[in-house]
């Protein structure tokens, strides 16, 4: 298949992290090995490549502590890119992870002169993300977490994380802006142990605050895997819940540090049913990928044209898989069985009750029901090594 028939377009709606494109390639035992490339330019770079959009944190275009006039002033600079490129800001987020005031935390930091330096950071980086046409806007709670129990209760820390979110979203309301928030969970890196390290965990979290309605969750693949979860079953979870405001797509081997590797490139049935529970399902946001370039080379486009190429071909293999008669005849051979009870539980009633408790079934002849998840299993597998 020639490279142009999955070249990206817009209407694809894929976004990539400034971060991912600034990355410098040094990790924990090794220095950068290229050189950082600019707000500006990685904006341009996306544009050219047909991506929708771009999403950021506050420091990935601002300096730390820069003076009102300069961040004024890269405002100006990053929107008129943004025109003149046709590329939007999907996400934006506030970095509160890197410079040593959150070594403890930022919204579950024991000190409340933190938790309030943090939710003001947040709230003009929830200006300059209205200011920048952003709709999402994430948490990432990289800092609130533990190395030592015995240094914070967990009901404390959750409430202080609460509180913040409630006043967070009231000071959103207050401005009469539209923008929903979002909440990325991870079960470790960098502390110990993170708070809220699951989708699951997000979601009970999301129904203690006061406006439930404004918050919902971003999974990210390599974060699921460092759980040993499943990233199909935990996106399904929170899509399921009306809740995945927001997408980052990456790689990730089980069990280890946050490898931030490209999307599909460790587990490509896993990025399939990702895909394609994504598309079977409707889902309009945005596409967004949360890696890192390998750390061998020498800039980042490869990577991103990568990205989009490998979910664009795995797109067309969904259609593929749901267009196979053979596949489809199955799975609706697999749920045909007793079509008539179908629902029977859908709706409680005292003589719905009744009827369960009265009915005959044969365990034996249920468990003697054939299932060829063999047979469905490798023609998904044929179907993506292209022989079907």
């Amino acid at each position: 298949m020639p490279s142009h028939f999955y070249a990206p377009i817009k209407e694809d709606r894929f976004a990539f992290g400034i971060w991912c494109l600034q990355n410098r390639g040094r990790d924990p035992f090794g220095d950068q090995t290229r050189k950082e490339i600019s707000a500006v330019d990685c904006i341009k770079g996306l544009a050219q490549r047909n991506c929708y959009g771009f999403e950021y944190h506050d420091n990935d275009i601002i300096p730390f502590g820069a003076t009102p006039a300069r961040r004024d002033e890269i405002v100006r600079e990053l929107k008129k890119a943004m025109s003149d490129f046709d590329i939007k800001a999907t996400m934006a987020t506030t970095n509160t992870f890197y410079h040593p005031v959150f070594k403890d935390g930022a919204f579950t930091s024991s000190d409340p002169a933190v938790r309030l330096f943090s939710t003001q950071k947040v709230m003009h980086s929830i200006d300059l993300a209205v200011e920048m046409g952003a709709e999402i806007f994430v948490f990432w709670g990289g800092r609130e977490g533990v190395e030592v129990d015995a240094s914070k209760d967990p009901i404390s820390a959750s409430g202080w994380f609460r509180e913040s979110l409630n006043f967070l979203c009231e000071y959103v309301i207050s401005q009469g802006y539209n923008l929903k928030f979002s909440i990325e969970p991870k079960p470790n890196e960098p502390r110990g142990d993170l708070f809220l390290p699951t989708v699951g965990s997000v979601l009970a979290f999301i129904h203690t605050l006061d406006h439930p309605a404004m918050v919902g969750i971003n999974p990210e693949t390599a974060h699921i895997k460092m759980a040993g979860l499943n990233p199909y079953h935990e996106f399904a979870q929170a899509l399921d819940s009306g809740k995945l405001f927001d997408v980052h797509l990456n790689g990730q081997k089980p069990l280890r540090f946050d490898q931030d590797l490209t999307f599909g490139s460790d587990d490509l049935k896993e990025a399939f049913f990702t895909t394609k529970l994504l598309l079977d399902h409707k889902y309009s946001g945005t596409i967004g990928f949360d890696a890192h370039p390998y750390r061998t080379e020498s800039d980042p486009w490869d990577f991103v044209d990568r990205s989009m190429r490998t979910y664009l071909i795995l797109r067309e293999k969904v259609k593929a898989f749901n267009d196979n008669s053979e596949i489809q005849d199955l799975l609706k051979e697999l749920n045909s069985a007793s079509p008539a009870l179908n629902g029977f539980t859908a709706k409680f009633s005292k003589d719905a009750a009744a009827k369960l408790k009265a009915m005959a079934f044969d365990p034996e002849a249920l468990a003697a029901r054939k299932l060829p998840y063999e047979r469905l299993d490798q023609l998904l597998t044929e179907v993506l090594l292209g022989v079907l």
